[in-house]
């Protein structure tokens, strides 16, 4: 495929910055970028656009088997060593991970359909079926309408909170410590979005069913913990940058809380996320702020660490035969 559009995320900005995620250190050099978009050329799908599952798992172990491919021990998966990803102008990936790009989507936006997957993927395991026409009523047994909070509004919380939205969650609390990103939250359908201080955290004292912690920090963990009703669910969907978290474990077992942590999404998820954004139930406009062209990717990942923005997209552009 000819690659033409590639988003820039917090795992990419890891390997860039640290040269590693948690314990996993790169050991040779590495192309980045799985938030793919492009054109297929050749074969039978000749000139389709499509974007891509950035994840191929092996479909021959048991996890496969047992239908959670994204847990899968023997994976490639594209930007992750050792496996190069999408900053070049042509890749080649299974055809079976490549799904159909509705000409309504604009290649721009199209990497954000990953992000959009995993927040799915996501709902899902706080269950929520974004799919149902009331599943957020179904899942809220108390009748007075389901209250969710995420907490760090980057593109993936930002994301999530539509999601959330076109699900029909009641409230929407949304966190950052950037006032763009708060500011993003509420454009995004936030019903409460706060700027967090140094200190504690004022959305802690913000009682929700279900928390996304979407940050990979723990303050950002303590605040979901803290935040979530006896009983809920906290969701852990950030990366952090070492190896180990922490969170207030007496606030976490008083409350019999559920910890959940987050990877990727399951194959179907990508589809689902096309048809959502295709039709219209979730909106990803607004959410690119800055574009740059292949030849200018360091300074790309000089505006990623800033966090100046919200979503930073890379076109590769035309390609030269």
């Amino acid at each position: 495929m000819r690659v033409t559009a590639v988003g820039l995320c917090g795992s990419d900005l890891h390997w860039y910055d640290e040269g590693a995620i948690g314990g996993t250190a790169l050991a040779a050099p590495l192309v980045l970028g799985h938030e793919l978009a492009g054109v297929i050329e050749g074969g039978a799908r000749d000139g389709e656009r499509v974007v891509i599952d950035p994840a191929d798992p092996c479909e021959a172990c048991d996890e496969c088997r047992a239908g959670r491919g994204r847990l899968c021990a023997r994976m490639r998966f594209a930007g992750l060593a050792p496996d190069d990803g999408g900053l070049r102008t042509r890749l080649a990936w299974p055809a079976s991970r490549c799904a159909a790009l509705p000409d309504a989507i604009p290649d721009e936006v199209a990497p954000l359909l990953e992000v959009l997957g995993i927040a799915i993927h996501a709902l899902d395991l706080a269950g929520i079926r974004i799919d149902d026409a009331s599943p957020a009523a179904a899942a809220d047994p108390t009748g007075r309408g389901l209250r969710a909070g995420v907490y760090g509004a980057g593109p993936v919380g930002l994301v999530l909170v539509r999601a959330l939205r076109a699900a029909g969650v009641a409230e929407v609390v949304a966190t950052d410590r950037l006032a763009h990103r708060v500011t993003a939250a509420t454009a995004s359908g936030a019903s409460t979005a706060l700027l967090v201080p140094e200190g504690p955290d004022p959305a802690a004292r913000v009682p929700v069913d279900v928390a996304f912690e979407c940050a990979g920090t723990d303050e950002a963990l303590d605040t979901a913990v803290r935040a979530v009703l006896p009983g809920g669910r906290v969701l852990a969907i950030g990366i952090p940058s070492g190896e180990t978290s922490t969170y207030p474990a007496s606030a976490a077992r008083r409350k019999e809380v559920g910890l959940q942590l987050v990877r990727r999404m399951e194959a179907p998820d990508l589809g689902r996320a096309v048809s959502l954004v295709a039709s219209g139930r979730v909106s990803l406009d607004g959410l690119v702020t800055h574009r740059f062209g292949l030849e200018d990717a360091q300074e790309a990942f000089e505006v990623l660490a800033s966090r100046a923005g919200l979503k930073v997209v890379v076109l590769p552009g035309p390609v030269a035969d």
